[in-house]
């Protein structure tokens, strides 16, 4: 079963530091929930596993990500994932990312995803996936945004103070650390998430305040 997604968001951050975030899988792997990066073969091609807790059933998919194409002139990213899970089922997926600069200096993100999936994770049918897939991208693009607006107010902050300056604290000028390894993505939540944004988007609806 392929499902299809769009979604995009707005950083508060210059498009060449985005750019360099996204294509470096050392600092993107960990805003992707359940996600771990295992091994960087090299510069297109990645290791990684993800874990989904349905319930009482946990999902384990490892495989690997290869870069298709990478467009730093128009700032495309063109990425192939293929992962198994050891029960039986697998999950394809393709993923382009877009970003283009907003006035201001921001930046926004454009991505578009097609996933085929398989075995337990489809006991939740296409509707809840495509819901839970809306939900984890707001999860992932909450913690991306607040990673590089982090990193861009520290820079402001290291470019306005004196050389000579010593640093008051000890850590790393904004850089991200990353979650424990082997935390399985709970959808469970993100589940009633979508549920009860389906309910009060009908009742929206049926009140005549819902059409767009």
């Amino acid at each position: 079963m392929a499902i299809e997604i769009q979604e995009k968001f707005e950083i508060e951050a210059p498009i060449d530091r985005v750019w360099s975030f996204v294509t470096d899988p050392e600092t993107i792997v960990p805003c992707l929930p359940g996600a771990t990066l295992a091994e960087v073969v090299d510069e297109h091609n990645f290791l990684g596993k993800v874990k989904v807790k349905l319930g009482a059933v946990t999902a384990g998919y490892k495989g690997k990500i290869h870069f298709s194409k990478v467009d730093a002139e128009n700032h495309v990213l063109e990425m192939v994932a293929e992962g198994r899970d050891p029960s039986g089922g697998t999950a394809k997926g393709t993923i382009t990312v877009s970003l283009s600069s907003l006035e201001g200096g921001g930046t926004e993100m454009v991505t578009d995803a097609t996933i085929e999936l398989t075995g337990k994770v489809m006991q939740v049918g296409r509707g809840m996936i495509k819901g839970v897939s809306h939900q984890l991208f707001l999860q992932f693009a909450k913690t991306a945004k607040a990673r590089l607006e982090e990193d861009s107010v520290a820079s402001a902050g290291t470019a306005d103070a004196g050389s000579g300056q010593a640093a008051s604290s000890g850590s790393g000028g904004g850089q991200p650390t990353a979650p424990p390894e082997e935390v399985p993505l709970k959808v469970l939540p993100l589940l009633l998430k979508t549920i009860w944004a389906a309910i009060t988007g009908f009742f929206r609806r049926l009140s005549g305040g819902g059409a767009k």
